[in-house]
């Protein structure tokens, strides 16, 4: 039987063997989670949050630190934690306790590395399903979450359809675009063209910071917009005394720069790989039959709510969604944030979607 462990705000729990979609084993892994607010004594309030590529289980502030999604959990906010009962876990794959690349092999007694195998958007669901059932929790009021988070969020409306009371993919899709795999091709290049990766093997040795940093850059170029980034940055250059000097650095450098530093300080490069080809995989369909057949197993009700600046998640394709579930008879409802910060308003834009997933999650309309 699975346990529990307790590590403080974070805990581990301990998974089964697992066998995952591409027909590997994975024993003795764990998943870390956090849990805000009080389970009921009926065990129906229960919300699971998912997190995006980089994120972690605190999504919440605590006496750990203010956490990735403040704006939308916490006293009378859409996820009200005087509420509702709210899990969030580090994805199988990822660096924030859950069992991961950096891992050691219980075989071997060294990191994984590499010899992780490939876990799918459909493995970590499959992690959190055993999680939540760990609580006794028959049936979730919902599952949401951005980017990859929505991913896992489809995921879950399809493989556990019965489990779900509500269903909220934020700036996500059902299926990973071309475009979207090429991007991710990008940054998986920059990080496996750094000598320091080693293939994967600098675990006690150098660092790739040069590879996992450029891959960083080229991620947040893809977060944001041509207008944001025009208006915070224009073509401001940092002060220097020769602006025609080769290391001479506009504005918008020196942010990508920082951007690519602040993630080498906190994240495993092998885990970025991993989690990458997750989304590229990512496709409800694979092994289902028709997108559309599949898409219409959900049975929860569902608010899609897309972006109009996302160009690594178009709009239209959460839309489309909705559109078909609604021709299906299915509940489901499109809404579209008008935000010039691109793709990461769903980390910013509190302020509208704490109206519309407070409205739905009580009310349930649609």
């Amino acid at each position: 039987m699975a346990v529990q462990i307790n590590e403080g705000i974070r805990r581990l729990f301990q998974l089964p063997e697992l066998i995952l979609q591409s027909g590997n084993r994975l024993s003795e892994a764990v998943l870390a989670y956090e849990t805000f607010g009080t389970l009921n004594t009926a065990k129906d309030n229960a919300i699971l949050v998912c997190h995006a590529l980089t994120g972690d289980s605190h999504a919440s502030g605590s006496e750990d630190g203010p956490g990735w999604w403040d704006g939308l959990m916490g006293s009378g906010k859409a996820l009200d934690t005087d509420r509702y009962f709210v899990i969030c876990a580090n994805v199988l794959g990822g660096c924030y306790g859950s069992t991961g690349p950096a891992t050691l092999d219980p075989e071997t007694g060294k990191p994984y590395a590499m010899n992780f195998p490939t876990v799918t958007i459909r493995d970590m669901v499959q992690a959190q399903y055993h999680l939540v059932k760990s609580f006794g929790i028959a049936k979730l009021r919902s599952v949401l979450g951005g980017s990859m988070g929505g991913m896992q969020a489809f995921e879950w409306g399809v493989t556990y359809p019965d489990m779900l009371e509500t269903l909220i993919p934020i700036a996500s899709c059902g299926r990973f675009s071309t475009m979207g795999i090429a991007y991710n091709n990008v940054m998986r290049q920059a990080i496996l063209n750094d000598p320091d990766w080693n293939d994967g093997e600098y675990y006690g040795k150098t660092f790739p910071e040069k590879g996992l940093n450029l891959a960083r850059r080229i991620g947040m170029i893809t977060y944001r917009s041509f207008s944001l980034y025009e208006e915070r940055f224009g073509r401001s250059m940092v002060p220097t005394a020769d602006p025609y000097a080769m290391d001479s650095e506009y504005q918008v450098e020196r942010y990508l720069s920082y951007q690519g530093e602040k993630l080498v300080s906190r994240f495993d490069a092998n885990s970025y790989l991993f989690l990458m080809k997750a989304m590229d995989l990512h496709d409800i369909s694979i092994g289902r039959g028709d997108y559309g057949e599949t898409l219409a197993q959900i049975q929860a009700k569902t608010l899609m709510i897309g972006i109009d600046s996302d160009f690594l998640f178009p709009a239209s394709e959460l839309k489309q969604d909705a559109d078909f579930l609604q021709r299906m008879g299915k509940p489901a409802v499109y809404r579209e944030l008008n935000s010039i910060h691109g793709h990461d308003a769903f980390l910013i834009e509190f302020e509208q979607m704490n109206e519309w997933i407070k409205q739905f999650l009580e009310e349930g309309k649609v």
